[in-house]
């Protein structure tokens, strides 16, 4: 079992899901895509999460984002906690939930981590670009529910910083100012910035959000 790192190829895989059988890189065609995984079904953490997830499907969509979960339950059994799901959270469930029963995906993946639970995945997040290279990996624990306020803000940050060349500080939300990637000297970053360049120390300037 390999570890996947940022720049990896996210490995592809065949899975039944609640949504039918589905190819991950069929599914996410030209998109952005997050993959995120849950310990089991009818769990109250997990059940909160894909609830939040539903919710959030509109902002995931507005910035070409697919969703895609993971639990190491069956078919009948993602069926009836997504009753469950959208009875308890008040929303419906909008996106595929994979059944890894043969540890497959989560295998692949490296979403088991012995230390922590022999046959449970951790929260495992995956952020992969259209290219299908990983973006970005978050690990949780178990007992640990993701923050999805937190999941849209990285993800303006990629892409942002995918096609502009600059990074995001801490904190960082869409429309705040950003830095200047090191590598652009001063002068031509004042030419490449038209909202200008703020220079607090000569590796450390910052412009305003080019997209906002």
């Amino acid at each position: 079992m390999a570890t996947i790192r940022l720049g990896d190829k996210a490995p592809d895989f065949t899975a039944q899901s609640s949504e039918g059988q589905l190819n991950f890189y069929e599914y996410l065609g030209d998109s952005w895509g997050i993959l995120f995984s849950h310990p089991a079904d009818f769990t109250p953490v997990c059940t909160t999460e894909l609830g939040t997830a539903a919710k959030f499907k509109d902002e995931f969509d507005k910035r070409n984002v697919k969703m895609i979960a993971l639990s190491v339950d069956g078919i009948t059994s993602h069926q009836e906690w997504i009753k469950d799901i959208n009875d308890t959270q008040k929303t419906t469930v909008n996106f595929p939930i994979i059944a890894d029963e043969d540890k497959k995906v989560s295998d692949l993946y490296d979403m088991i981590h012995p230390n922590a639970d022999d046959t449970q995945t951790v929260r495992s997040v995956y952020i992969v670009a259209p290219d299908k290279t990983v973006k970005l990996i978050l690990t949780y624990p178990a007992s640990t529910g993701r923050n999805f306020h937190e999941l849209l803000r990285v993800i303006d940050s990629l892409q942002l910083t995918a096609y502009h060349k600059v990074a995001t500080p801490a904190n960082w939300k869409h429309g705040e100012k950003v830095v200047v990637s090191p590598s652009i000297p001063t002068d031509e970053a004042k030419e490449m910035f038209s909202g200008g360049v703020e220079e607090i120390r000569p590796y450390l300037r910052l412009t305003p959000d080019p997209t906002a």
